[in-house]
Protein backbone atom coordinates (compact mmCIF):
# COMPACT_ATOMS: atom_id res chain seq x y z
CA UNK A 1 0.00 0.00 0.00
CA UNK A 2 3.01 2.26 0.33
CA UNK A 3 3.98 4.90 -2.24
CA UNK A 4 6.78 7.35 -2.96
CA UNK A 5 6.18 9.52 0.11
CA UNK A 6 8.43 8.84 3.10
CA UNK A 7 7.65 9.16 6.79
CA UNK A 8 10.23 9.58 9.52
CA UNK A 9 9.07 7.33 12.34
CA UNK A 10 7.91 9.36 15.32
CA UNK A 11 9.32 6.75 17.66
CA UNK A 12 12.72 5.67 16.41
CA UNK A 13 13.49 7.95 13.47
CA UNK A 14 13.54 5.16 10.87
CA UNK A 15 12.65 6.09 7.29
CA UNK A 16 11.30 2.60 6.44
CA UNK A 17 7.67 3.08 7.56
CA UNK A 18 4.95 2.03 5.09
CA UNK A 19 1.28 2.91 4.73
CA UNK A 20 -1.05 0.14 5.92
CA UNK A 21 -4.44 1.85 6.44
CA UNK A 22 -6.01 4.58 4.29
CA UNK A 23 -9.35 6.06 5.37
CA UNK A 24 -9.24 8.79 2.75
CA UNK A 25 -9.49 12.56 3.31
CA UNK A 26 -11.24 13.26 6.62
CA UNK A 27 -11.94 16.47 8.59
CA UNK A 28 -10.17 17.44 11.79
CA UNK A 29 -12.22 15.51 14.33
CA UNK A 30 -11.97 18.10 17.11
CA UNK A 31 -13.11 21.00 14.94
CA UNK A 32 -16.86 21.32 15.48
CA UNK A 33 -18.27 23.97 13.10
CA UNK A 34 -21.37 26.03 13.78
CA UNK A 35 -24.36 24.05 12.52
CA UNK A 36 -25.26 26.80 10.03
CA UNK A 37 -21.70 27.66 8.97
CA UNK A 38 -21.74 27.71 5.13
CA UNK A 39 -18.01 27.12 4.67
CA UNK A 40 -16.71 23.72 3.61
CA UNK A 41 -14.88 21.74 6.27
CA UNK A 42 -11.21 21.15 5.52
CA UNK A 43 -10.04 17.58 4.97
CA UNK A 44 -6.67 15.90 5.31
CA UNK A 45 -5.42 12.38 4.52
CA UNK A 46 -6.14 9.95 7.36
CA UNK A 47 -3.66 7.09 7.13
CA UNK A 48 -1.82 4.69 9.42
CA UNK A 49 1.80 3.81 8.76
CA UNK A 50 3.80 0.98 10.34
CA UNK A 51 7.46 1.23 11.26
CA UNK A 52 9.09 -2.19 10.77
CA UNK A 53 11.99 -1.27 13.04
CA UNK A 54 10.21 -0.31 16.30
CA UNK A 55 6.67 -1.56 15.42
CA UNK A 56 5.08 1.85 16.06
CA UNK A 57 1.82 2.48 14.20
CA UNK A 58 1.27 6.18 13.51
CA UNK A 59 -0.49 8.74 11.35
CA UNK A 60 1.00 9.31 7.95
CA UNK A 61 2.70 12.51 6.78
CA UNK A 62 0.43 15.46 7.52
CA UNK A 63 0.81 19.07 8.56
CA UNK A 64 0.08 19.84 12.18
CA UNK A 65 -3.54 20.90 12.68
CA UNK A 66 -4.56 23.92 14.74
CA UNK A 67 -5.55 22.71 18.22
CA UNK A 68 -9.20 23.16 19.08
CA UNK A 69 -10.60 23.98 22.53
CA UNK A 70 -11.59 21.01 24.68
CA UNK A 71 -15.39 20.89 24.67
CA UNK A 72 -16.07 17.41 26.02
CA UNK A 73 -17.55 16.71 29.43
CA UNK A 74 -15.60 14.03 31.29
CA UNK A 75 -17.71 10.92 31.65
CA UNK A 76 -18.54 9.24 34.94
CA UNK A 77 -16.89 6.15 33.44
CA UNK A 78 -13.58 8.01 33.06
CA UNK A 79 -13.74 9.51 36.54
CA UNK A 80 -14.43 6.13 38.13
CA UNK A 81 -11.65 4.55 36.10
CA UNK A 82 -9.14 7.06 37.48
CA UNK A 83 -10.22 6.33 41.07
CA UNK A 84 -10.07 2.58 40.56
CA UNK A 85 -6.71 2.45 38.77
CA UNK A 86 -4.98 4.65 41.32
CA UNK A 87 -6.26 2.36 44.07
CA UNK A 88 -5.01 -0.68 42.13
CA UNK A 89 -1.53 0.75 41.53
CA UNK A 90 -1.11 1.76 45.17
CA UNK A 91 -2.37 -1.62 46.32
CA UNK A 92 0.15 -3.38 44.07
CA UNK A 93 2.95 -1.00 45.07
CA UNK A 94 2.31 0.24 48.62
CA UNK A 95 5.76 1.83 48.68
CA UNK A 96 4.28 4.56 46.44
CA UNK A 97 1.81 5.71 49.10
CA UNK A 98 2.93 9.14 50.30
CA UNK A 99 5.60 9.42 47.59
CA UNK A 100 6.50 12.27 45.24
CA UNK A 101 4.51 12.09 41.99
CA UNK A 102 4.30 13.86 38.65
CA UNK A 103 1.58 13.70 35.99
CA UNK A 104 1.70 14.60 32.31
CA UNK A 105 -1.82 15.93 31.63
CA UNK A 106 -4.13 14.47 28.98
CA UNK A 107 -6.78 16.03 26.75
CA UNK A 108 -9.01 13.15 27.82
CA UNK A 109 -9.05 14.09 31.49
CA UNK A 110 -8.88 11.17 33.90
CA UNK A 111 -6.30 12.85 36.13
CA UNK A 112 -4.84 10.78 38.94
CA UNK A 113 -3.61 13.71 41.02
CA UNK A 114 -6.57 14.19 43.36
CA UNK A 115 -6.59 10.48 44.19
CA UNK A 116 -2.82 10.43 44.68
CA UNK A 117 -3.00 13.46 46.95
CA UNK A 118 -5.69 11.64 48.88
CA UNK A 119 -3.15 8.87 49.48
CA UNK A 120 -0.68 11.36 50.93
CA UNK A 121 1.36 11.83 47.75
CA UNK A 122 2.96 15.16 46.89
CA UNK A 123 3.32 16.65 43.40
CA UNK A 124 6.96 17.14 42.45
CA UNK A 125 8.39 20.65 42.43
CA UNK A 126 9.98 22.03 39.26
CA UNK A 127 12.93 19.84 38.34
CA UNK A 128 12.35 17.45 41.24
CA UNK A 129 12.50 13.73 40.50
CA UNK A 130 9.35 11.72 41.17
CA UNK A 131 8.96 8.16 42.34
CA UNK A 132 5.75 7.84 40.30
CA UNK A 133 5.37 9.49 36.89
CA UNK A 134 1.98 9.15 35.18
CA UNK A 135 0.86 9.65 31.58
CA UNK A 136 -2.73 8.55 31.06
CA UNK A 137 -3.82 8.96 27.42
CA UNK A 138 -1.54 11.93 26.90
CA UNK A 139 1.31 10.49 24.84
CA UNK A 140 -0.86 9.75 21.78
CA UNK A 141 -1.30 13.51 21.31
CA UNK A 142 2.45 14.02 20.90
CA UNK A 143 4.39 13.81 17.63
CA UNK A 144 7.98 13.36 18.79
CA UNK A 145 7.53 10.19 20.85
CA UNK A 146 11.23 9.61 21.46
CA UNK A 147 11.69 13.07 22.98
CA UNK A 148 8.49 12.78 25.03
CA UNK A 149 9.51 9.40 26.44
CA UNK A 150 12.91 10.86 27.27
CA UNK A 151 11.20 13.73 29.11
CA UNK A 152 9.08 11.32 31.14
CA UNK A 153 12.11 9.16 31.92
CA UNK A 154 14.05 12.22 33.06
CA UNK A 155 11.38 12.95 35.68
CA UNK A 156 11.85 9.50 37.28
CA UNK A 157 13.88 8.86 40.38
CA UNK A 158 16.24 5.86 40.27
CA UNK A 159 13.72 3.76 42.23
CA UNK A 160 10.70 5.18 40.41
CA UNK A 161 7.92 3.85 38.21
CA UNK A 162 6.49 5.25 35.00
CA UNK A 163 2.84 4.43 34.23
CA UNK A 164 1.66 4.81 30.65
CA UNK A 165 -1.97 4.20 29.76
CA UNK A 166 -3.13 4.41 26.15
CA UNK A 167 -5.81 3.17 23.80
CA UNK A 168 -4.48 -0.23 22.83
CA UNK A 169 -3.84 -1.07 19.19
CA UNK A 170 -4.87 -4.67 19.88
CA UNK A 171 -8.65 -4.09 20.29
CA UNK A 172 -8.52 -1.51 17.53
CA UNK A 173 -7.37 -4.29 15.19
CA UNK A 174 -9.42 -7.15 16.61
CA UNK A 175 -12.68 -5.19 16.86
CA UNK A 176 -12.30 -2.97 13.77
CA UNK A 177 -12.43 0.24 15.83
CA UNK A 178 -11.58 2.38 12.82
CA UNK A 179 -13.27 5.47 14.30
CA UNK A 180 -10.55 5.68 16.96
CA UNK A 181 -8.14 6.60 14.15
CA UNK A 182 -8.28 10.37 13.88
CA UNK A 183 -6.25 13.49 13.35
CA UNK A 184 -4.64 14.64 16.57
CA UNK A 185 -3.89 11.11 17.74
CA UNK A 186 -0.46 10.80 16.19
CA UNK A 187 0.45 7.30 17.40
CA UNK A 188 -1.37 4.00 18.11
CA UNK A 189 0.55 2.01 20.67
CA UNK A 190 0.98 -1.71 21.00
CA UNK A 191 2.91 -3.15 23.92
CA UNK A 192 5.38 -4.42 21.34
CA UNK A 193 6.17 -0.85 20.25
CA UNK A 194 6.19 0.55 23.80
CA UNK A 195 8.65 -2.09 24.96
CA UNK A 196 10.96 -1.35 22.03
CA UNK A 197 10.82 2.43 22.45
CA UNK A 198 11.11 2.28 26.25
CA UNK A 199 14.19 0.07 26.04
CA UNK A 200 15.88 2.78 23.96
CA UNK A 201 15.32 5.16 26.91
CA UNK A 202 16.79 2.73 29.44
CA UNK A 203 13.41 1.52 30.71
CA UNK A 204 12.20 -2.02 31.36
CA UNK A 205 8.56 -2.95 30.82
CA UNK A 206 7.43 -4.56 34.08
CA UNK A 207 3.69 -5.18 33.73
CA UNK A 208 0.78 -4.72 31.30
CA UNK A 209 -2.83 -4.50 32.45
CA UNK A 210 -5.76 -4.34 29.98
CA UNK A 211 -8.33 -1.70 30.89
CA UNK A 212 -11.85 -1.32 29.42
CA UNK A 213 -11.90 2.48 28.97
CA UNK A 214 -12.09 4.06 25.49
CA UNK A 215 -12.98 0.72 23.98
CA UNK A 216 -9.89 -1.07 25.27
CA UNK A 217 -6.77 0.47 26.79
CA UNK A 218 -3.53 -0.85 28.24
CA UNK A 219 -1.87 0.31 31.44
CA UNK A 220 1.87 -0.32 31.31
CA UNK A 221 4.27 -0.12 34.22
CA UNK A 222 7.92 0.69 33.47
CA UNK A 223 11.03 1.33 35.54
CA UNK A 224 14.67 2.25 34.94
CA UNK A 225 16.53 -0.84 33.77
CA UNK A 226 19.30 0.09 36.21
CA UNK A 227 16.90 -0.72 39.08
CA UNK A 228 17.20 -4.42 38.27
CA UNK A 229 13.44 -5.05 38.34
CA UNK A 230 12.14 -7.70 35.96
CA UNK A 231 8.86 -8.15 34.01
CA UNK A 232 6.00 -10.19 35.39
CA UNK A 233 4.03 -12.74 33.37
CA UNK A 234 1.53 -10.15 32.08
CA UNK A 235 4.09 -8.71 29.66
CA UNK A 236 4.77 -11.97 27.84
CA UNK A 237 1.04 -12.74 27.78
CA UNK A 238 0.05 -9.47 26.08
CA UNK A 239 3.00 -9.64 23.68
CA UNK A 240 1.93 -13.14 22.62
CA UNK A 241 -1.64 -12.02 21.91
CA UNK A 242 -0.35 -9.04 19.94
CA UNK A 243 1.90 -11.28 17.88
CA UNK A 244 -1.02 -13.59 17.12
CA UNK A 245 -3.13 -10.60 16.02
CA UNK A 246 -0.34 -9.26 13.81
CA UNK A 247 -0.25 -5.73 15.25
CA UNK A 248 3.31 -5.32 13.97
CA UNK A 249 2.68 -6.93 10.57
CA UNK A 250 1.78 -4.96 7.47
CA UNK A 251 -0.49 -7.71 6.15
CA UNK A 252 -2.68 -7.83 9.25
CA UNK A 253 -3.02 -4.04 9.33
CA UNK A 254 -3.87 -3.92 5.64
CA UNK A 255 -6.62 -6.43 6.38
CA UNK A 256 -7.90 -3.98 9.01
CA UNK A 257 -8.08 -1.37 6.27
CA UNK A 258 -10.34 -3.60 4.17
CA UNK A 259 -12.55 -4.44 7.16
CA UNK A 260 -12.87 -0.78 8.12
CA UNK A 261 -14.27 0.16 4.73
CA UNK A 262 -16.59 -2.87 4.81
CA UNK A 263 -17.83 -1.99 8.32
CA UNK A 264 -18.54 1.59 7.23
CA UNK A 265 -20.53 0.35 4.23
CA UNK A 266 -22.45 -2.04 6.47
CA UNK A 267 -23.38 0.77 8.88
CA UNK A 268 -24.61 2.93 6.00
CA UNK A 269 -26.74 0.06 4.71
CA UNK A 270 -28.18 -0.62 8.16
CA UNK A 271 -29.14 2.98 8.91
CA UNK A 272 -30.53 3.49 5.40
CA UNK A 273 -32.69 0.38 5.76
CA UNK A 274 -34.07 1.52 9.12
CA UNK A 275 -34.94 4.96 7.80
CA UNK A 276 -36.44 3.43 4.66
CA UNK A 277 -38.65 1.24 6.81
CA UNK A 278 -39.94 4.26 8.72
CA UNK A 279 -37.89 3.61 11.87
CA UNK A 280 -36.33 6.98 12.64
CA UNK A 281 -32.70 7.03 13.79
CA UNK A 282 -31.18 9.66 16.07
CA UNK A 283 -27.78 9.50 17.71
CA UNK A 284 -26.26 9.99 21.14
CA UNK A 285 -22.85 11.57 21.51
CA UNK A 286 -20.57 13.93 19.64
CA UNK A 287 -17.15 12.47 20.37
CA UNK A 288 -14.21 13.32 18.16
CA UNK A 289 -14.40 9.85 16.62
CA UNK A 290 -17.92 10.52 15.30
CA UNK A 291 -16.52 12.48 12.35
CA UNK A 292 -14.58 9.45 11.10
CA UNK A 293 -17.36 6.95 11.84
CA UNK A 294 -20.10 8.94 10.12
CA UNK A 295 -17.85 10.32 7.40
CA UNK A 296 -16.52 6.99 6.21
CA UNK A 297 -20.03 5.54 6.52
CA UNK A 298 -21.55 8.40 4.48
CA UNK A 299 -24.15 9.16 7.14
CA UNK A 300 -25.38 12.75 7.27
CA UNK A 301 -28.49 14.59 8.50
CA UNK A 302 -30.54 13.03 5.69
CA UNK A 303 -30.27 9.74 7.61
CA UNK A 304 -29.60 10.93 11.17
CA UNK A 305 -31.25 14.37 11.63
CA UNK A 306 -29.30 15.17 14.79
CA UNK A 307 -27.21 13.81 17.63
CA UNK A 308 -27.13 14.93 21.26
CA UNK A 309 -24.33 15.44 23.73
CA UNK A 310 -23.99 16.12 27.45
CA UNK A 311 -21.54 18.98 26.80
CA UNK A 312 -23.30 22.37 26.50
CA UNK A 313 -20.19 23.65 24.71
CA UNK A 314 -21.09 21.46 21.71
CA UNK A 315 -24.75 22.47 21.42
CA UNK A 316 -25.46 24.41 18.24
CA UNK A 317 -22.38 22.95 16.57
CA UNK A 318 -22.18 20.02 14.16
CA UNK A 319 -20.14 16.87 13.51
CA UNK A 320 -17.40 17.99 11.10
CA UNK A 321 -17.57 16.69 7.56
CA UNK A 322 -21.09 15.31 7.69
CA UNK A 323 -22.64 18.31 9.52
CA UNK A 324 -25.03 16.32 11.70
CA UNK A 325 -26.29 18.95 14.22
CA UNK A 326 -25.48 18.55 17.93
CA UNK A 327 -28.29 19.29 20.38
CA UNK A 328 -29.01 18.91 24.13
CA UNK A 329 -29.84 15.43 25.45
CA UNK A 330 -33.37 16.54 26.29
CA UNK A 331 -34.20 16.85 22.60
CA UNK A 332 -33.46 13.16 22.06
CA UNK A 333 -35.69 12.22 24.99
CA UNK A 334 -38.47 14.46 23.64
CA UNK A 335 -38.18 13.01 20.12
CA UNK A 336 -38.42 9.39 21.39
CA UNK A 337 -36.82 7.83 18.30
CA UNK A 338 -37.28 4.09 17.70
CA UNK A 339 -33.50 3.70 17.29
CA UNK A 340 -30.66 5.47 19.10
CA UNK A 341 -27.27 5.07 17.44
CA UNK A 342 -24.70 5.26 20.26
CA UNK A 343 -21.71 7.16 18.88
CA UNK A 344 -20.03 7.15 22.29
CA UNK A 345 -20.10 3.35 22.16
CA UNK A 346 -17.18 3.03 24.58
CA UNK A 347 -19.43 4.33 27.42
CA UNK A 348 -22.63 2.68 26.19
CA UNK A 349 -23.39 1.35 29.68
CA UNK A 350 -23.35 4.87 31.09
CA UNK A 351 -25.35 6.36 28.18
CA UNK A 352 -28.10 3.74 28.20
CA UNK A 353 -28.27 3.80 31.99
CA UNK A 354 -28.88 7.56 31.95
CA UNK A 355 -31.52 7.43 29.21
CA UNK A 356 -33.32 4.50 30.84
CA UNK A 357 -33.15 5.89 34.39
CA UNK A 358 -36.74 7.15 34.24
CA UNK A 359 -38.11 4.18 32.31
CA UNK A 360 -37.14 5.10 28.75
CA UNK A 361 -39.52 4.87 25.83
CA UNK A 362 -38.77 1.47 24.36
CA UNK A 363 -35.93 2.60 22.09
CA UNK A 364 -33.49 0.14 20.59
CA UNK A 365 -29.92 1.22 21.33
CA UNK A 366 -27.51 0.30 18.55
CA UNK A 367 -23.72 0.04 18.84
CA UNK A 368 -22.11 0.71 15.43
CA UNK A 369 -18.95 -1.44 15.48
CA UNK A 370 -17.64 -3.90 14.50
CA UNK A 371 -21.13 -4.44 13.02
CA UNK A 372 -24.33 -2.59 13.89
CA UNK A 373 -25.88 -4.54 16.75
CA UNK A 374 -28.31 -3.97 19.64
CA UNK A 375 -26.70 -2.86 22.88
CA UNK A 376 -26.46 -5.60 25.49
CA UNK A 377 -25.36 -4.69 29.01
Amino acid sequence: MGGDVELTCRGCGSSRSTKVVDLGPQPASDFFPEADDPTVDGRWPLELWLCPDCALVQLGPIEALVPEPVRAVESATSLEHARRTVAAVLDEHPELVGSVVYEFASHHGGSWLDHLRGAGCRVADDGEKARLVVDVHGLAHEQDIASCLAERTERLSADGYLVLEFHHLLPLVLEDQFDTIRHGHWVYFSLTAVRNLAAAQGLTTLAATPEPVFGGSLRVLLAPTSSGRTPDASVAKVLAVEQSAGVAEAGALEALNRRAHAAAAELHTYVSAQVGAGRGVLAYGAPSKAAVLLGLSRIGPDLVPFTVDASPAKHGLAIPGVRVPIRPVGELVAARPPIVLVLTWDIADEVVGQLEASGGWGAEYVVPLPHPHPYAR
